[in-house]
């Protein structure tokens, strides 16, 4: 055909075209570090007489001639240099690398997104404009360090547009697609969109050398991060180092497993309650007399890797055994399931028994009775639900065996007889005969009996069972039914079998609870209790199930999940909604811990009290008192809530919703004083100005709206818009003096805006590097950098807070932890103080408002922990006078 490129000359032409533009780049690029070397020996002889140029070491030949390069200057630069969007993921990859990713003086920015002090564009990909250049400020110029060779590739560097190119899929956060590197010298564009068009030529501007000390660089997915020294730090080695003297104590847990979880509430000989939510397992200690006021304590077990299932008590009453769900650690590796046996006075971990044995994890667990709690069986969560015995004192396994396909919701053992174990769930009652082995590992034996029906309908779920004391077993099933099952032995009539043939047969049924019945309770007077599902009912049943007193749990509570005894006739009852209450069927129920039920993000704290507000995707907003340990009030938000902030008088509170609506509560009366709707998209960030005179509403649409405010925050009115964000708002903090914003963005910009001057977006970003900040929030800056770990991808840390006292930085990863550095943070892999317990991605930190208290939310755990700061000394909170002396503690110094 004519016209049609003959075979070969397409991909030839494509390749001489690549040759031509690759070599304009390199002409073009020793231009630019032309350009830059006379620019700064310009600055040098304004500032410098000649005997400072004389005593520098610089060559007269070099002082004399603006266009020669300085020594240790490659021949040629990579293309990656200017003009990174030109370039595949698989040639930045397969590029030689002549130095190891992480702390380097790396290549200069790429395209798109190169600042210098007197830039015109926006971080990251934003929008650039024309500007004049002007050399950089006074008084922290530095001697030109020669460029370093530019072949050092970033690992799966994308374009400037995120949605530009299809990326690979990483199979978990620890492939992931960013390096943190350290430029303490770049050449940066002056705002030019196209670094490729020649310096010299119309349109076109001159790139600067950004000399040490004015600039750091950090790229996350390869998208660049440009961030200004504040001008009185002259060297990054005068920061402080090492993690902060600072500590933090796990001082209360908020929230009770209930919703999706049993076996997960006991009494312990000492009284104590215990219980677990996350990756902790909660003693609580009561206060008070039953249906009057929480108070009380916590101690806390927190030797587990991952969420608490299911718990037994030895019959020693001290003892406990706790079985946890598998999970990944950081580098995506899996975790395997384990049961710990502790101690409940000392909370030391005496056994870890089934490391490696388990699948997915433990569902149910159960110790033995009448040999003194010397056995311990397990039902793991496999497609098998293996049910195995394990001696308790060696750790060692004595029998396993699959018990069903269907899942397994129950587990113990007979308080008669520890060969006899039975199991429940979905659809079945296993009786289980086990021998021993003589106690020999692995050579015991488990054989099943199923029980039947007969002519009693089959339920769907038999989520509980208790054995009576006359031998009969009670089991609650999905009908509302409670079903008497007896044991009968009798000779085998059977030719050449002998021996006798064990039965188990229904003796009576009596219809209990309208719905499922989720728990039975023997009590120590020998009557039963039952608890009801739909109904919500607590009915006592005496012999031969007669009823003979009853209590209903209120609806906002939830539905009854499990029972325990106390102290006289007191009784503790855990709810489907998180909820643990205290009471007998007399007097009634009282809350004494309560919690949310599903994904947890937003979290504020009161500006002059120990006070926190939560709210999440149960739509509950939920004000809670630090002090007491206890929900102060709480309301049904018809809708998710993802935000929210205090007006600094306290007076009124406003929350972001995910529909784009926000409202502003009253704090005492609770009732809504305005309710306005930005936009479509969910809300991100909710912050008020320090002084309390503007509002300002981060969005998914990215647009921050500020609203001017008055009355206490009672009133408020449009102000403006922040338009130039090219990606959802994220973080948002105000200047000390409330005229100013600093924002993050999805797409990992940072910039700034004048609120006070018309929402004008500050196109020079080096202006803002000495601006004071009323809060630290946002997750990008020059002070917080150092919090990012090695390899991020740019979603691994959720939130950030700086303490009021300006010395340490609380984040929350995505990883389950909560960590503790110094402020600044401006050091790259900066050591930090870790802790353990969440047992999800931790969504958000706040400090309280005498930096006393830190709090954090779990997201689908749907936790809350409350930790108290201490001091270097270890006992009281952290002085409130900000202090930059760096800590001598060790930098590996973890805690957990």
């Amino acid at each position: 055909m004519d016209g049609a490129p003959g075979p070969g000359e397409g991909p030839a032409q494509e390749a001489l075209q690549s040759l031509s533009q690759r070599l304009r780049v390199q002409e073009e690029e020793m231009e630019l570090v032309k350009a830059a070397l006379a620019e700064a020996l310009r600055v040098l002889r304004l500032h410098c007489p000649p005997t400072s140029l004389q005593s520098s070491g610089i060559p007269a030949s070099t002082r004399n001639s603006s266009l020669t390069a300085p020594p240790g200057l490659p021949p040629t630069c990579s293309p990656s240099l200017v003009s990174r969007g030109t370039q595949t993921e698989e040639e930045l990859e397969t590029k030689p690398s002549s130095e190891p990713p992480g702390l380097s003086n790396g290549p200069s920015a790429p395209q798109g997104a190169s600042e210098e002090p007197s830039g015109t564009q926006s971080e990251g990909g934003g929008s650039s404009s024309s500007g004049a250049g002007s050399p950089g400020p006074p008084g922290i110029l530095r001697p030109v360090q020669p460029l370093q060779h530019a072949d050092t590739p970033r690992r799966n560097s994308s374009s400037s547009s995120l949605s530009e190119r299809p990326r690979q899929k990483l199979s978990r956060k620890a492939a992931s697609s960013a390096n943190l590197l350290l430029r303490s010298g770049s050449t940066e564009s002056r705002g030019s969109k196209d670094p490729l068009s020649s310096p010299g030529g119309p349109g076109s501007r001159r790139s600067n050398y950004n000399l040490e000390g004015i600039s750091v660089k950090m790229f996350l997915r390869g998208r660049p991060i440009t961030m200004y020294i504040p001008s009185g730090i002259r060297s990054l080695e005068e920061l402080p180092s090492g993690p902060p003297p600072e500590t933090l104590s796990l001082d209360w847990v908020y929230g009770y497993r209930g919703r999706d979880s049993r076996s997960n509430l006991f009494v312990l000989r000492s009284g104590e309650v215990v219980y677990f939510i996350a990756c902790v397992v909660v003693l609580y200690r009561p206060g008070g007399g039953p249906g009057g006021p929480g108070g009380g304590g916590q101690r806390h077990y927190r030797g587990h890797t991952d969420c608490v299932r299911c718990l037994a008590v030895h019959p020693d009453g001290v003892r406990v055994a706790s079985g946890q769900t598998a999970g990944v650690d950081k580098d995506g590796k899996p975790l395997q399931p384990v049961v710990h046996i502790w101690d409940s006075e000392s909370l030391l971990k005496l056994q870890e028994i089934g490391l490696g044995a388990f699948e997915r994890g433990v569902g149910a667990l159960a110790f033995s009775s009448v040999d003194q709690g010397a056995f311990l069986c397990v039902v793991d969560d496999s497609n098998e639900h293996m049910l195995s015995v394990w001696d308790c004192s060696r750790g060692t396994k004595l029998a396993e065996i699959k018990s069903t396909n269907d899942s397994v919701l129950a587990v113990g053992f007979s308080p008669r007889d520890s060969s006899c174990i039975v199991t429940s769930g979905k659809s079945h009652v296993h009786f289980w005969n086990w021998s021993g082995g003589a106690g020999v590992p692995g050579n015991g034996t488990l054989a099943r009996k199923q029980g039947v029906f007969g002519k009693y309908k089959k339920p769907k779920f038999i989520p509980c069972f208790v054995f009576l004391p006359d031998g009969n077993i009670l089991t609650g099933d999905s009908e509302g039914n409670i079903l008497t099952w007896r044991r009968s032995v009798s000779d085998s009539k059977t030719p050449g079998r002998g021996g006798a043939k064990e039965t188990y047969t229904i003796v009576a049924q009596a219809h209990a609870h309208e719905g499922s019945i989720f728990a039975l309770c023997l009590r120590r007077d020998g009557t039963v209790l039952s608890g009801g599902g739909r109904d919500r009912r607590l009915v006592q049943w005496g012999p031969g199930l007669v009823a003979l007193q009853e209590a209903e749990i209120p609806e906002h509570f939830g539905a009854v999940r499990a029972i325990a005894e106390g102290l006289g006739s007191e009784l503790l009852v855990g709810t489907t909604k998180n909820a643990l209450l205290r009471g007998d069927l007399a007097q009634g129920f009282s809350p004494v811990i309560q919690g949310h039920t599903d994904e947890l993000w937003g979290l504020c704290t009161h500006p002059s009290q120990n006070r926190f507000l939560t709210c999440g995707h149960d739509r509950q907003l939920c004000l809670w008192d630090g002090e007491g340990h206890a929900l102060a009030w709480s309301i049904d938000l018809k809708e998710t809530g993802v935000c929210a902030d205090f007006h600094p008088s306290g007076a009124v509170v406003v929350v972001g919703l995910n529909t784009g609506r926000w409202l502003v509560l009253d704090t005492e009366t609770r009732e809504i004083v305005s309710d306005v709707t930005d936009g479509n998209e969910q809300l991100s960030v909710v912050r008020y100005s320090p002084d309390g005179l503007y509002l300002a509403i981060g969005s998914h649409d990215n647009v921050i709206y500020i609203y001017s405010v008055s009355s206490c925050g009672t009133k408020s009115s449009r102000f403006g818009r922040c338009m130039g964000h090219s990606s959802f708002i994220t973080h948002l903090d105000w200047s000390k003096d409330g005229n100013f914003i600093m924002s993050n963005s999805g797409d990992y910009e940072i910039l700034y805006w004048d609120v006070a001057g018309g929402c004008k977006l500050l196109r020079n970003r080096y202006e803002s590097r000495d601006r004071e900040w009323a809060t630290y929030t946002c997750v990008l800056g020059f002070h917080v950098y150092g919090v990012w770990p090695d390899g991020s991808d740019g979603t691994d840390i959720n939130s950030l807070c700086r303490s009021h006292n300006e010395r340490v930085v609380a984040v929350a990863d995505d990883f389950c932890k909560v960590h503790l550095f110094q402020y600044p943070c401006a050091r790259a892999k900066a050591p930090s103080r870790m802790y353990a317990g969440h047992g999800s991605h931790v969504t958000s930190v706040r400090f309280s408002h005498d930096d006393s208290y830190l709090v954090s939310l779990g997201g689908k755990d749907a936790s809350i922990f409350q930790w108290r700061v201490l001091s270097a000394g270890g006992a009281g909170p952290a002085p409130a006078t900000p202090s930059r002396t760096p800590s001598l503690s060790p930098a590996s110094s973890l805690d957990v």
